[in-house]
């Protein structure tokens, strides 16, 4: 009898997380296991032709597809391209405005700014910036000589270049606010250890402040990784993985074979590729930042 009170309390607390698991159910696990289901359908874009069961072929077909590796490639050296150009950019912007005697509070806020733009606008900003005829960002290279007659977003050489760029002018300042709070969070007692044993600015940060950042460093990574392999918005404005698929990432081919050629379970079965890559990639980062917290630990 005297557990009562206990099973009871345990009880409301239990209903207590019944909604929560509910709309968890709703909004993940359902169409996760939809997503499993559809991967082994192949789905006909007519109304009156119904879905037929083709267990693998799907799966089958994607391993085999030249196309689909080839936007894998395309992703791989778009993720690399923009991820390590943010992290450099927002280290170093983060570096320059830590040192910043005035006005470093406002100068972080003003870089800032691109973050609060929604990645259609940047698409179109872009679009407009780069463009043949009056964009600015195209006449002035052309007045400097590197561009001649290049059209930025026509050419394949030139289009992925240029949304690794757009990506980062919008995304670098996440780095920057992530960086900037790890540095204000450092040990004063070390730095001031090494100026006083004679340690330059650069040194310090060569051999203290970056091994102490490391932490804040990768989970910056970790965040921008998994932002980098879903977000298509900006390049749907800008080139919609044109020219000659320079710059068609993965999301763009789920969504073109989705909605463009209405193949739904073949897109399943790319998505659900993505979400393993995407798993890996996070359970990758997150193994390094969990040793790199122990060795601190230690």
């Amino acid at each position: 009898m005297g557990n009562l009170p206990g099973l009871r309390r345990l009880s409301a607390e239990g209903w207590m997380i019944v909604p929560t698991m509910v709309v968890l159910l709703a909004v993940s696990i359902y169409p996760f296991a939809y997503m499993l289901y559809m991967s082994t359908i192949e789905y006909s874009p007519l109304p009156q032709v119904p879905p037929s069961f083709i267990g693998l072929g799907n799966w089958t077909e994607m391993l085999t597809d030249r196309a689909i590796w080839n936007s894998w490639l395309t992703t791989v050296w778009y993720f690399g391209g923009a991820l390590s150009l943010e992290l450099v950019l927002g280290v170093l912007v983060a570096l320059l405005i830590e040192r910043t005697p005035f006005f470093r509070d406002a100068l972080a806020t003003i870089l800032l700014s691109p973050m609060f733009v929604a990645p259609v606008l940047v698409g179109l900003l872009w679009r407009f910036l780069l463009h043949d005829s009056y964009g600015v960002y195209s006449y002035l290279l052309r007045h400097v000589g590197i561009l001649g007659n290049t059209s930025i977003l026509g050419t394949p050489n030139t289009a992925l270049p240029a949304v690794i760029l757009m990506d980062a002018w919008e995304w670098t300042p996440l780095v920057i606010i992530i960086v900037l709070s790890g540095l204000r969070a450092l040990p004063q007692d070390i730095l001031e250890a090494a100026f006083v044993d004679g340690s330059s600015y650069w040194q310090q940060v060569r051999y203290i402040t970056l091994p102490l950042l490391r932490p804040v460093i990768l989970a910056a990574a970790l965040i921008r990784s998994m932002d980098l392999l879903r977000y298509i918005d900006h390049l749907m404005v800008t080139t919609a993985g044109g020219p000659a698929d320079a710059t068609k990432i993965i999301g763009i081919r789920i969504y073109e074979e989705a909605f463009r050629f209405f193949r739904l379970g073949y897109a399943s079965a790319i998505g659900l590729a993505m979400v393993f890559v995407t798993i890996v990639l996070g359970r990758v980062f997150v193994n390094v930042l969990g040793g790199e917290q122990g060795v601190e630990e230690s």
